[in-house]
């Protein structure tokens, strides 16, 4: 509960409009990095021909990508959980794909070592990581960028930039959270904003930019996560342990639209996502070590819109269409086989959609009505603002962002250079 008040905007969960999708939106230094499992996939030929055609901008192609791809691996310690220690949840993934005839795949984890031999468990991994294995921002970049004379100022809350000639200004609030802040002004020769596709597009919506820039908060995506748990005889431990070991690699999941990986999460958030209400709630509950428990990512094709209200607060619009409720739907069955195949006695789908890859609202792309970043990582109309972080995603990859988003900054930082020359 206290990881996740700190850790997360809205005291650990922001809701869309109409309260479909649960988004966790970390407020940390190094973001998703921080909190979520570090998973490290490259985009595929779908993602990128995808991203390509709605952009226009050549260079999002496996092959023009390769190099920065490699740049980002070897930043970055790589590796899959060593098999005995995977848990029984991710033997039910793993027995539960090869009784259907699935694919499946182990993930590839930045992690350096995990000490799972001294017992302990990627549980934590939602609100950190105390062992520092995990490589996260913090622990990859930041510390490179200080020696390179970065300082790095926390407690801070951006909420206004404005680009004035041969400068931009930025301004924010400066304090611990819960305390009214002081208001201070920087300014700089660049900016690079890298507040994630919420953060980026709501600093620029109050500061004035949306009249100039049309697509700004549009084409919002998120990878609505649903978890679905297996009820058995036997304890599976699914909290012990690493907490992700798997993912689905079929060819037919891909088509469809959503991918699988074996997941957990502690008791108050297993309390959160079971249906339920009272004592039948507190029941399954009780089963809490006795759940296996696989998550349906879907590859979501309704785009979202983030905007401000009339008194300036954040509005996060969301839904789910036909197409991504019937690739929920496709999903949730195929973890009903792998459950039943195992032997659940009960198979429980959650209710409760998250919203964790929060990618778009300030699209990369040719065209100003259609984008809001260029090609070259600088907003339209602008020569000194930029960005380069999940929010350039124009459209959804239905893969795993994190790898992209440190390829397309190393990509980033030339174009920056070379404009700052």
């Amino acid at each position: 509960m206290d990881s996740s008040s700190q850790l997360y905007w809205g005291g650990g969960v922001e809701l869309t409009t109409n309260a479909e999708l649960a988004i966790l939106r970390p407020k940390v230094v190094g973001g998703g990095s921080i909190v979520n499992q570090a998973l490290m996939d490259r985009f595929d030929d779908v993602a990128l021909d995808d991203f390509r055609s709605a952009s226009g901008v050549d260079f999002l192609a496996s092959d023009a990508l390769a190099p920065y791809y490699e740049r980002a691996e070897g930043n970055l310690v790589l590796q899959e959980v060593p098999e005995q220690h995977r848990n029984g949840n991710a033997a039910i993934f793993a027995g539960g794909f090869e009784r259907n005839g699935y694919r499946y795949a182990p993930l590839r984890r930045a992690q350096a070592d995990c000490r799972f031999d001294d017992g302990n468990s990627c549980i934590e991994c939602l609100g950190g990581c105390r062992v520092d294995s995990k490589q996260s921002t913090a622990i990859t970049a930041l510390p490179i960028a200080e020696q390179h004379g970065l300082t790095l100022l926390d407690q801070v809350e951006v909420d206004q930039i404005e680009e004035r000639g041969d400068h931009v200004v930025v301004r924010g609030l400066v304090g611990p959270p819960g305390h009214q802040g002081r208001r201070q002004e920087w300014s700089a020769q660049r900016v690079v904003l890298a507040g994630g596709a919420i953060g980026n597009s709501r600093l620029l919506l109050a500061s004035g930019y949306g009249g100039r820039l049309p697509a700004l908060g549009r084409n919002f995506f998120t990878h609505p996560q649903f978890m679905n748990f297996g009820v058995f005889d036997e304890p599976v431990h699914a909290h012990r342990g690493p907490l992700q070991n798997y993912k689905s690699a079929d060819p037919g999941f891909r088509r469809q639209g959503f991918k699988l990986e074996n997941v957990f999460a502690g008791p108050a958030s297993i309390a959160m996502l079971m249906p339920g209400y009272g004592r039948a709630h507190m029941r399954r509950m009780r089963d809490y070590d006795h759940f296996g428990c696989v998550e349906v990512c879907v590859r979501d094709t309704n785009p979202g819109r983030i905007r401000l209200g009339r008194k300036g607060q954040l509005l996060i619009e969301k839904r789910m269409d036909a197409v991504d409720r019937q690739r929920r739907r496709a999903g949730a069955d195929a973890i009903r086989n792998i459950f039943l195949s195992m032997g659940a006695r009960e198979v429980i789908e959650g209710d409760v959609g998250i919203g964790l890859h929060l990618m778009g609202g300030c699209a990369i792309g040719t065209d100003p009505t259609r984008s809001v970043v260029g090609p070259d990582f600088t907003l339209h109309g602008s020569s000194r603002i930029h960005a380069a972080d999940s929010s350039i995603f124009p459209k959804a990859p239905g893969i795993n962002p994190a790898l992209t988003i440190a390829a397309l900054s190393l990509k980033a930082s030339e174009s920056i250079l070379e404009a700052a020359r």
